[in-house]
């Protein structure tokens, strides 16, 4: 036993204890080797396939959700704009009423006075139903021109120097809803 401990030793056996015998190192497989060892092309080809149709089948499945969140959203904002409109409808239909009811109770008078009276009851109802909604009259006579608000019609001569390039005259008023011009004031300028 003696002479077993003399003998020389074999740098293969004892170098990397986590070496099994029969192994090649990472340092001695050449490059055509690493391709053998990770399997069979075959066998890559084939995860890669996978892969692939898994990431087709992903795409797909996107495709189609967001072609369903295209269609829902479009329903839904079809939707809304069907139900603002309602609501408006709603808020107008005693307006409507009280037309009926002047109408009805003016048909057979000639006191342009009881006329007027109905008439203007109706218009100031109106007026307030629609200003509940956020729609606001815009006020232009004698301010000055902006482009943003107004769309001038014509310009004639300023009855006075201090109308000189402003607002003379509303020929349509305007209206905004919320910040949002939905009519400009067609104005006359003076010049």
């Amino acid at each position: 036993m003696a002479d077993e401990q003399n003998l020389p030793q074999d740098d293969n056996l004892t170098g990397n204890a986590d070496h099994v015998a029969g192994e090649m190192t990472e340092e001695t497989t050449g490059p055509g080797e690493a391709a053998a060892s990770e399997g069979a092309p075959h066998a890559s080809g084939s995860k890669t396939d996978a892969e692939l149709a898994d990431l087709k089948d992903k795409y797909l499945r996107l495709a189609a959700e967001f072609e369903n969140y295209k269609r829902r959203t479009t329903k839904e904002r079809a939707d809304l704009f069907k139900t603002a409109n309602q609501e408006l409808m709603v808020a107008l239909l005693p307006v409507l009423d009280d037309f009926d009811r002047a109408r009805h109770h003016t048909k057979d008078t000639d006191d342009a006075n009881a006329v007027r009276e109905s008439v203007d009851i109706i218009y100031n109802k109106l007026q307030k139903t629609l200003s509940q909604k956020g729609l606001v009259t815009m006020e232009a006579k004698g301010g000055d021109f902006d482009p943003e608000l107004h769309e001038a019609i014509t310009q004639i001569p300023a009855p006075s120097e201090d109308l000189k390039g402003k607002i003379v005259d509303e020929v349509e008023k305007g209206y905004s809803l919320g910040d949002r011009v939905i009519r400009h004031a067609k104005v006359v300028l003076g010049q």
